[in-house]
């Protein structure tokens, strides 16, 4: 059905017809008269970056052994990966796909172009602008990408946790990729990778990627409400301010940066939530929340009804073959385990990203896997547990002073009748 519209889109449509009609060459002229070395020309190397590696966080390198974890090997189309003496090196053969970035469950590599929360902002903004919002990499378009398409080095680049995320407030968003555009890509882990990302997202979210594999389907329409609160923002910015009169719409319109905002404020709370109710980390390094398990938590604390879809699981000992040897926490790299002054192996689920490193470690084979329930990932939000509790506060005072203000009417008119009475 289609969208009711009013004065305010007919405003819109003027604008937009008469800008487009104000100055029809205005495109043409301005690219003739601009500097070539300023116009803004495709450069794919543009959205590409070397990774870094971080020794301290990688798995291999802390436990002095490739047997512990070799992902970021593996996945890398032209093996420049370089493992030696205990640390990590990116050669110069790296085609910058970042595939190793997305590949890596300790999260030791680094890349600007698709930092994991960064990655989601960016999917955010399209789709909180746009009807449709695409990702897509550097092969499938060959140009300069318009505001919703969101471009990578590789699709296979965005992890399973950024798509949970997406998929669980999102509705439109997908994949670009031509077809064929894979089979001819250098990069030939990338599609293996995407696969298996979406997938687990799908699972974790209930939801489907959609994919779009011609140009000509693409949509760049922009979100309606989002094209609304742009031109009463920009009319106000002019000092036409009356044109905006309340609207329903509107009312329930949020602004990108709000959105963004909300994020950062449930990561940051659902972080310190976490440090407070976890023990001390039993050595000087501090435990590490991934921005990925970030993303995750912060998801199900909006969506707390996905927990059942997860089916986490965390390392647990048997005492009788663990020599306390503490190999398992010197190699896990967010150091979500410990032991215990008492020789108790203990484990902070909120902080294990189920590398598997310690149960590789542990030469006494003491640790296996054991599942527990997704809820225990469900942080309460403690500002909206008060806010919901000052609310329901405010609205039983109001119900009091309602009583009391019918109770003082009814006896108003008590009085008032009496006096009719006795005149």
């Amino acid at each position: 059905m289609a969208e009711k519209r009013d004065l305010l889109d007919e405003l819109i449509d003027i604008k937009n017809d008469w800008q487009s009609l104000s100055n029809p060459v205005e495109d043409i002229t301005n690219a003739l008269a601009a500097n070539p070395e300023e116009v803004e020309t495709w450069n794919p190397s543009d959205y590409k970056d070397r990774p870094r590696a971080n020794v301290n966080s990688c798995i291999a390198c802390q436990g002095k052994s490739t047997k512990l974890c070799h992902a970021c090997a593996d996945v890398c189309p032209v093996k420049a990966i370089d493992f030696s003496e205990g640390s990590i090196e990116v050669l110069d053969s790296c085609r910058k796909c970042g595939l190793c970035v997305t590949a890596c469950p300790a999260g030791s590599f680094t890349s600007p172009q698709i930092n994991p929360r960064r990655l989601y902002e960016r999917i955010v903004r399209a789709a909180s602008a746009y009807e449709h919002a695409y990702v897509t990499c550097t092969r499938a378009i060959g140009r300069m990408p318009q505001e919703n398409e969101v471009v990578l080095p590789c699709i296979g680049d965005v992890p399973a946790e950024v798509w949970f995320a997406i998929l669980a407030d999102y509705k439109n968003v997908s994949v670009y990729l031509p077809l064929g555009i894979c089979d001819r890509c250098r990069n030939t882990t990338g599609e293996e990778m995407l696969g298996t990302q979406i997938e687990l997202a799908e699972q974790l979210s209930g939801k489907g990627i959609g994919l779009e594999v011609d140009e000509m389907d693409l949509d760049y329409t922009k979100n309606h409400d989002f094209e609304r609160k742009e031109f009463l923002e920009s009319m106000s910015k002019q000092g036409m301010a009356a044109i905006s009169v309340a609207n329903p719409a509107l009312a329930a319109a949020r602004t990108i940066k709000q959105k963004l905002d909300e994020n950062t404020r449930r990561i940051n709370a659902i972080t310190h939530a976490v440090e407070g109710g976890a023990a001390p980390a039993p050595t000087q390094r501090r435990r590490v929340l991934t921005q990925r398990r970030q993303l995750v938590m912060t998801t199900l604390q909006r969506h707390p009804k996905l927990a059942v879809r997860l089916s986490p699981q965390r390392p647990t000992c048997d005492p009788e073959r663990c020599n306390l040897c503490g190999d398992c926490v010197d190699v896990c790299p967010t150091r979500a385990c410990e032991l215990a002054e008492n020789g108790i192996f203990k484990v902070e689920s909120a902080y294990c990203i189920e590398c598997g490193a310690c149960l590789k470690a542990c030469g006494e084979h003491a640790l296996t896997w054991e599942k527990y329930e997704g809820a225990e990932l469900v942080v309460p939000d403690k500002e909206e547990v008060e806010r919901k509790k000052r609310q329901a506060e405010q609205k039983a005072e109001m119900e009091k002073l309602k009583k009391q203000g019918m109770a003082q009417l009814r006896r108003g008119l008590g009085i008032l009748e009496k006096l009719d009475t006795d005149n």
